[in-house]
C-alpha cells in the first residue's frame, strides 16, 4: 500500500494535468479560429515523397485549397506532410495538429499553422471540430482510430453527419467487407452505418463531393468557395 504523502503528490499531478489539457484546448481553439471551411486529411506516417500515395494526396490537398478550404492534418510525415505541401502549394491555410511521439511523428515544414499537443484526444477534438469532410488515406492504426471513432460520433448524434471518404476503394475493400460480412450481419451496426461512408479512387470524385456538400450544406459556403 503506498504512503499517504505518494498519493498525495499523485492527485496534485492529476490535478495539474487537467490544466495541461484545458490549456492544450484554449490554445488549439484560439490559433486555429478562423480556418473554415477545412478539411481534414488522415493517412499513413510511413508513405515517403515520390510514391504515387504521396502525389495523389499532395494534388487532393491543393486542389480543395484552390476552391477555398484550409487543410488540416496531424502535422507529421508521410501523407500528412502531403497534404499540408498541397495546401501551402494552393495557398490556403496548412494546418498541422502535431502529437508528441518517441517515434514517427516529427512535424512537417509544410504547416504554415503548426501545434505542438501531448494529449492524444486533444488533438481529436481540434481535427474534428473544424472539420467540414474527412479524406481517409490508406494508413495504419491511427488512421483506423480516427476514422472509426468519428463514424462513433455521427452515428450516436454526438456530431452532424459530413462526408467521410475512403480514398482508393483496392485499399479499403477488405475493411468494408470485413464491417459487412460480420459486422453488419451480426448486429452490431446497422446499414445507415455504412452510408456515412463514401469510396472514391478520382481525385476529381473527391474534390466534387466535398464541395457539392459543402454548398449544399452552408449558406455562407456559397461566399467562401471560388470555382
Amino acid at each position: 500500500m503506498r504512503p499517504e504523502y505518494e498519493i498525495n503528490e499523485l492527485a496534485k499531478e492529476e490535478s495539474w494535468r487537467m490544466f495541461r489539457i484545458i490549456g492544450e484546448l484554449v490554445e488549439g481553439f484560439d490559433r486555429l479560429s478562423g480556418v473554415e471551411p477545412a478539411v481534414s486529411i488522415y493517412g499513413s506516417a510511413r508513405v515517403k515523397p515520390g510514391e504515387e500515395l504521396y502525389q495523389k494526396t499532395e494534388e487532393i490537398a491543393r486542389r480543395l485549397g484552390e476552391v477555398g478550404f484550409s487543410i488540416i492534418t496531424g502535422g507529421g510525415p508521410g501523407l500528412m506532410e502531403a497534404a499540408n505541401k498541397g495546401a501551402l502549394e494552393a495557398g490556403v491555410k496548412s494546418v498541422g495538429v502535431n502529437i508528441e511521439l518517441p517515434e514517427e511523428q516529427a512535424p512537417n515544414t509544410y504547416a504554415t499553422l503548426s501545434l505542438s499537443l501531448r494529449h492524444f484526444f486533444v488533438r481529436k477534438v481540434l481535427l474534428v471540430k473544424y472539420a467540414t469532410a474527412f479524406i481517409i488515406m490508406p494508413g495504419g492504426l491511427g488512421t483506423l482510430d480516427e476514422l472509426t471513432e468519428v463514424l462513433t460520433l455521427m452515428q450516436t448524434h454526438k456530431i452532424k453527419p459530413f462526408p467521410v471518404i475512403l480514398f482508393d476503394s483496392h485499399y479499403w475493400s477488405g475493411f468494408l467487407q470485413w464491417l459487412r460480412d460480420y459486422t453488419l450481419a451480426r448486429g452490431y451496426i446497422s446499414e445507415e452505418d455504412l452510408h456515412l461512408l463514401r469510396v472514391c479512387d478520382d481525385i476529381d470524385e473527391v474534390v466534387d463531393a466535398v464541395r457539392k456538400w459543402y454548398l449544399n450544406q452552408e449558406i455562407a459556403g456559397r461566399k467562401a468557395l471560388t470555382g
